[in-house]
């Protein structure tokens, strides 16, 4: 399909697929599924690993897990944007905006685990 309209006549057969195929299979699951699912014994029953749940369903979690999912997080965006960084640097016209840009990114950054490592998050006791 060729001129201005031929773009929105792909458009609109794509979409016209994908709804078709989306209806078609809802209607193939409805159609193939059990009429009443099995419900053997222990089915929704609490699952530790292979053995019987010890204890309530409700566990205190320690606030440093998350502190130290929340450090990976930061220590990945680093990475992402350190290695275009570099891959930029050396081309004409980056010269010294880029280092000064870099040098604040990551003058944020220690400040960020200035802050954590004072505040003694980084102690794992």
């Amino acid at each position: 399909m060729t001129g201005y309209l031929g773009s929105y006549a792909t458009l609109g057969l794509l979409l016209l697929a994908a709804v078709l195929f989306f209806v078609t299979a809802f209607s193939a699951n409805r159609v193939l599924r059990p009429g009443r699912p099995a419900e053997p014994w222990g089915k929704r029953a609490t699952y530790e690993c292979g053995l019987d749940p010890v204890g309530g369903d409700w566990a205190q979690m320690q606030i440093r897990y998350y502190v130290y999912a929340y450090l990976y997080v930061l220590f990945a965006v680093e990475a992402v944007f350190l290695f275009p960084w570099a891959l930029v640097f050396d081309r004409p016209g980056f010269g010294v905006t880029t280092v000064v840009e870099m040098g604040v990114f990551v003058a944020v950054v220690a400040l960020g685990i200035l802050y954590a490592w004072r505040r003694g998050v980084l102690r794992w006791t």
